[in-house]
């Protein structure tokens, strides 16, 4: 019966893959009527857009999404492999893997067990008679990974990164941000997510005027945590993030929710301290806990429950949570084909399983021995401006040069790949995996509290199109999933992959050396390693780099939040900088390869390579979303601001030889 599903989902939904190959770097992505000193972006990629609206089960579609769909091809033939096999021996990755994903695609299942993977939740808050029994429920909620009242978790420790901590941090809202609660361009949405938690609640037997009061009690909650929550600009000072309480201390000012008996349900025993975030916002949700109604509590767990699981039940809660969250917030028309949404379960919950699966099939040593070159040049000319920066004193070149020499880079997949062999899966229980592997990654991550730092760990899973810096670490990571075409394609000329791959590397060095990243020492502890002198050099250069990308307007009347997004920004800037100098020196290595292909020169390919890994279209709600959460400065800032403002581009771009003036281009800036 179960492969029965799966054929029908294949024949039914293979129509709706947006990607049919790897995607390349192709001139006929480029709009070459355009001036590239008038739109850089436009003249890069305007094909590409032209061509390419967001499909209907998108909100947004780009570079990264169609290698992004192109892994999802890859890992559906994995996964359906998978779950076809008979003979897959208990606790392998196989079988795991398979059993994940035929427990999705069992949409029969699913429908007959509507709510029961969820009802020891739906008792336990149901069972709640006490502001005390209130409290105590959190441990076992957060423990079945949902997050109500705040957010917890382990890492390394910001200030001894050799060992873990605790931290606690604001949290418990539903909505993309505390300025969705807030601001008065969310007011209509305000009044659509009270509907959608009335109808949702509704869904589950609860009659309807309790189901209104308790919908208006849930944002009447997450508008008292909005306000007490501090902004995402905020967030960003890890300094004033990092507030460290010994646990008499956190007892004796949050009594009212009881932290100790909190770690010690979540299992966090002799940890000497925690480090609490946000204790403004504690403060608030223990006065609020304290003061508030117990039925209107009980109400806002009660959505919590649901929320958290409804992508994983059966159609109607399903198609629900979809219409508010993808439809109204992201402006998304379609919801996603099953087995994408399937595979994408099993990445996230199991994702090295899955993942050791991936790279065996499709990452080869030579594509990791390649990248690693790629990686050594970059890192040669960003050395070499540290040591030969001239605005900064020796006192504190000596400290980043040796932050510099025990910086280390993964490429491609962990070592040592996660263990799940104790992780129950079954393959008739989609929403009860979701919630074993979710608690079973929470315990994970609990039980290492005051253990010594794993830093062979991995914090995306090796299919993922991504990468990142780690501060505590001092670490750059590229996961397999993003050293592929269109990122990196080995029939690609270097002038191409040093505009996309080498460009996202030099970004992430240049993490390190951020705004955030700089104060961050060689063992990744957060310390001021700075003389003052620097620091307020740093600090002009930074404000020049904040000015120039307030000025962009993303949306009509909105502009980047230059704060915000400083610290993206910075890498973007450094990382074209950095990538293009390590292409000029590879071209004087390799003089044959500076020669023009497609009619453009290297250096015009490495710009426009660039650009057209930006490239985007974007639905608008998306488009707001994203402007009001996201670190990152949209894609058309990014693919034109790094480049009209490199020193090198007036050359490969040069105006008009009768002096006319084509369009701004934007003054200089940047901090390495």
């Amino acid at each position: 019966m179960k492969d029965t599903v799966m054929n029908n989902h294949r024949q039914t939904e293979s129509q709706d893959m947006a990607v049919k190959q790897a995607p390349k770097f192709s001139i006929r992505n480029m709009d070459r009527k355009t001036n590239p000193r008038k739109d850089f972006y436009q003249y890069a990629a305007g094909g590409w857009i032209r061509t390419h609206p967001v499909p209907a089960d998108r909100s947004r579609w780009g570079s990264f999404s169609e290698v992004y769909e192109w892994n999802l091809v890859l890992l559906r033939n994995i996964v359906e492999q998978c779950a076809s096999d008979k003979v897959a021996p208990k606790g392998s990755e196989e079988r795991l893997v398979g059993d994940f994903y035929r427990s999705a695609m069992d949409t029969k299942r699913i429908e007959a067990l509507r709510f029961a993977p969820v009802e020891d939740l739906w008792r336990l808050v149901e069972n709640i008679s006490s502001s005390e029994e209130l409290v105590t429920s959190i441990p076992k909620l957060h423990s079945s990974g949902l997050f109500p009242f705040y957010n917890s978790y382990s890492k390394a420790d910001d200030k001894n990164s050799s060992v873990y901590a605790y931290f606690l941090g604001q949290g418990g809202l539903s909505l993309p941000d505390r300025e969705y609660y807030l601001s008065d361009n969310f007011l209509t949405l305000r009044k659509q997510y009270e509907a959608h938690v009335k109808r949702t609640l509704a869904m589950k037997g609860i009659p309807p005027k309790e189901a209104s009061k308790s919908a208006k009690a849930v944002l009447a909650i997450e508008t008292a945590l909005a306000k007490s929550s501090r902004t995402r600009t905020e967030l960003r000072d890890r300094e004033k993030n990092y507030n460290r309480m010994g646990m008499a201390a956190l007892e004796s000012r949050y009594q009212n929710l009881a932290p100790l008996s909190y770690l010690e349900g979540i299992g966090v025993r002799g940890a000497a301290y925690v480090v609490v975030g946000q204790p403004e916002f504690f403060d608030s949700l223990a006065s609020l806990v304290k003061k508030g109604e117990l039925d209107g509590w009980k109400g806002y767990l009660c959505w919590q429950v649901l929320n958290s699981f409804a992508p994983f039940l059966h159609r109607e809660i399903e198609l629900e949570n979809f219409d508010f969250f993808q439809r109204k917030v992201q402006g998304q028309a379609k919801l996603e084909p099953r087995w994408k949404r399937a595979v994408e379960a099993v990445d996230s919950m199991i994702g090295e399983a899955l993942g050791k699966l991936y790279v065996r099939k499709h990452f080869p040593e030579e594509a990791r021995r390649r990248a690693s070159v790629l990686v050594d040049d970059l890192r040669l000319v960003f050395r070499e401006r540290l040591a030969a920066l001239p605005w900064m004193a020796e006192a504190t070149r000596k400290s980043a040069l040796a932050k510099f020499e025990a910086f280390t880079v993964k490429i491609g997949h962990p070592e040592k790949f996660r263990d799940y062999s104790t992780l129950e899966i079954r393959p008739d229980d989609f929403a009860g995996n979701v919630l074993r592997s979710s608690s079973f990654e929470f315990h994970r991550l609990t039980a290492r509290v005051g253990s010594p730092v794993d830093r062979k760990e991995w914090f995306m899973t090796p299919p993922t199109v991504n990468a990142y810096f780690e501060e505590t670490t001092n670490e750059i990571v590229f996961p397999a999933g993003i050293l592929q075409p269109s990122f990196f394609d080995p029939e690609m000329d270097d002038a191409v992959n040093y505009g996309s791959i080498g460009v996202v590397i030099g970004h992430e060095i240049t993490h390190g050396y951020d705004d955030q990243g700089r104060h961050y020492d060689a063992q990744g502890n957060l310390k001021d390693w700075w003389t003052l002198a620097d620091a307020k050099e740093f600090g002009k250069r930074a404000r020049a780099v904040v000015k120039a990308y307030s000025a962009q307007e993303a949306l009509p009347g909105k502009y980047v939040n230059g704060e915000l997004t400083l610290g993206e920004n910075i890498a973007d800037l450094g990382g074209v900088s950095i990538a293009y100098e390590a292409l000029e020196r590879r071209l004087e290595q390799e003089p044959a390869k500076r020669r023009p292909i497609d009619g453009m020169t290297p250096e015009q390919r490495f710009f426009v390579s660039h650009a057209q890994t930006w490239r985007l279209t974007i639905r608008p709600r998306e488009a707001e979303r994203l402007l009001t959460i996201d670190p990152h400065s949209p894609g058309k800032v990014r693919g034109t601001l790094p480049v009209v403002n490199h020193p090198a581009f007036d050359e490969a771009f040069p105006p008009d030889p009768r002096g006319k003036r084509l369009g701004r281009v934007e003054p200089k800036i940047g901090v390495w």
